[in-house]
């Protein structure tokens, strides 16, 4: 049977198309199983010319150009890192394609070819026999080495990934942790939930009803970062000059049984706050006028409560989460799971255990109320869920599932204009939830790693941010989506905040930054040269970022850097300041501080 010159020139056509596609995908496979090997030869974090840095670093400490090298040199490993994630993900891509494109080509010759007679003139059987064997070999092993190729990209994918997302730099003495790939916990580089919300000595009316108003939330501190865990307070009358070792300004220090790295959080004139060991287990009540502690209730004898002691880092320890309240109780939870309520005179309410958190430093998600609701945030390895308890009883009246990875970051409450949203983050997405009902209103993929910062909130804009991810800005509503990104300075573990204008956001290593809220333009950048692991908090168009060693430095919330004060606590300090009027109240290491005149 004769081949018609259409079909002939079709089949031809769909030959060259499979050539080169098969050439292509040939190449593909040989570039990507090359750069997997290149990848497990040299480990992208340890470069020599970093070595040598961190070598000469540590002979010469202070040295702030050498500490600006390194930082410039792991942001040229960051950029690396997007690009080389990138280059494997659209190889993988192109050879799926190309695989693709080759298949359904023979497909179709085979479809419109005429059949070849089983023995044409001039060849034996045994050559076409010997044929039709070559090439099921030769499909056979393309097959193998397509799947090999695949293979390796997914593995060089998740490597890189994992490589980066752990192999962060000890910000504190400036040098980059290269020789293990992991981040130095011991050193201080995550305390995952270093912030916490409070209000000065205040008194305010308390409402008879089974929750406060918002007005009453208001005029309160009563979770991380304040009203909504958004970082903005709205007292009067900060001071912005004091000294905790000589005693300026400072109008009474007290210091706290047990260690804890939540920060305090206030409703009118009492200060609540936790502390725990590895056997012990505390809630403190201070008096915030006087300093002294009203009563301290200890939390032990849950029912469902593990034996074991959770494993947990040095800056997580087992109290980092914040306690909540709305005026009527008070809310703790510890690295065990223990949850309690005590009423505000210490009397415990109702406890319970939500099980032993499966994460690897620590659990550190604060809590927060709406209404008379308590949310937990509980992004474990296995089961994450968001969950909201009755505040007088204990039972959960809702509970949803969430298909993310562990997050450290605390939930936050917002008012869009239309409805309260709950907004949380963890890998791989932001997404919002009724607070009321616990119901999905939307996610957005666009962030990856573990998950430390929580949201900032202004302007119908969310930002969330991760180091080794992104910065991302997101125009809320009933289509959320990405308006701009960015990732020159990324954050650890401290939580940006926002106002109408500028974003800030502060690394753990110590550089803060200001940009444009809703355009993305940097505006300026400064380093501290110590790391910060409390958020930063907005009073009255000022800044207040505590670092590490307990140094408040306070900035003009502005286009341009203007330092306004640096005031020394006196001790280290890893928790995020809260306002009253006229008032801060600082957790150090060991003891709280009034700062007021």
């Amino acid at each position: 049977m004769k081949i018609g010159k259409s079909p002939l020139n079709t089949i031809r056509l769909l030959e060259n198309i499979s050539l080169g596609s098969a050439v292509f995908a040939v190449v593909l496979c040989v570039l990507i199983i090359v750069n997997y090997i290149q990848i497990k030869r040299a480990d992208p974090l340890n470069t020599p010319a970093m070595t040598i840095l961190v070598e000469k670093l540590q002979n010469d400490p202070g040295n702030d150009q050498l500490r600006q090298e390194i930082r410039t040199l792991d942001l040229l490993a960051r950029k690396a890192f997007f690009t080389s994630q990138w280059q494997v993900r659209m190889g993988g891509y192109l050879l799926f394609i190309s695989i693709l494109l080759l298949a359904s080509c023979i497909k179709t010759i085979e479809l419109i070819r005429v059949k070849l007679p089983e023995e044409p003139a001039g060849k034996p059987a045994l050559f076409w026999e010997t044929t039709r064997l070559r090439r099921t070999w030769l499909i056979y092993s393309g097959a193998g080495l397509v799947v090999l190729t695949l293979l390796l990209a997914w593995l060089t994918h998740e490597n890189l990934g994992k490589d980066f997302e752990s192999g962060t730099v000890n910000r504190e003495s400036g040098i980059v942790n290269r020789e293990s790939g992991t981040v130095n916990r011991e050193s201080g580089t995550v305390m995952r939930d270093t912030s916490a919300s409070h209000q000065s000595p205040v008194t305010s009316h308390q409402s008879a009803s089974d929750y406060p108003t918002m007005q009453e939330v208001k005029n309160n501190f009563p979770c991380f970062r304040g009203p909504g865990s958004i970082g903005i307070t709205e007292r009067t009358g900060i001071p912005v000059s004091w000294d905790g070792k000589s005693g300026k300004n400072v109008k009474w220090k007290t210091a706290i049984p047990l260690p804890g790295n939540n920060s305090p959080v206030i409703w009118n004139d009492r200060i609540y706050l936790s502390g725990a060991s590895e056997s012990k287990r505390e809630v403190y009540c201070v008096d915030a006028v006087s300093g002294k502690i009203l009563w301290t209730s200890t939390v032990d004898k849950i029912p469902g409560s593990p034996s074991q002691v959770p494993g947990v880092s040095k800056e997580t320890g087992f109290a980092a989460p914040s306690l909540a309240t709305e005026g009527r109780r008070v809310y703790a939870i510890f690295a065990n799971g223990d949850l309690t309520a005590f009423d505000m005179d210490g009397n415990k309410v109702w406890a319970k255990n939500l099980g032993m958190p499966a994460n690897h430093y620590g659990h550190s998600s604060s809590l927060i109320m709406y209404r008379d609701i308590l949310i937990v945030q509980y992004d474990q390895r296995s089961g994450p869920a968001v969950m909201g308890l009755s505040g007088k009883t204990g039972e959960q009246v809702w509970k949803t599932a969430r298909n993310v990875k562990i997050s450290w970051a605390s939930p936050s409450l917002v008012n869009t204009g239309k409805r309260m949203e709950l907004l949380l983050a963890a890998e791989p997405c932001v997404a919002s939830y009724d607070p009321l009902t616990g119901k999905e209103l939307w996610k957005l993929d666009c962030i990856s790693g573990e998950v430390g910062p929580s949201l900032a909130y202004a302007n119908l804009l969310i930002f969330s941010v991760n180091e080794y991810s992104t910065l991302s800005a997101i125009r809320t509503g009933e289509n959320p989506k990405v308006i701009w990104e960015n990732n020159e300075f990324l954050s650890d573990v401290p939580s940006p905040v926002a106002n109408d204008d500028f974003l800030f956001l502060v690394t753990s290593y110590g550089t803060a930054v200001c940009y444009d809220a809703t355009a993305g333009t940097k505006y300026w950048e400064h380093d501290f040269g110590t790391p910060v692991y409390s958020s930063p908090m907005l009073a009255e168009g000022k800044l207040y970022i505590m670092d590490k060693k307990g140094l408040m430095h306070i900035i003009k919330a502005g286009k341009e850097f203007a330092q306004i004060s640096e005031c020394p606590l006196g001790e280290g300090s890893f928790c995020t300041p809260a306002f009253t009027n006229g008032h801060i109240f600082l957790r150090g290491d060991k003891n709280l501080y009034c700062i007021g005149k």
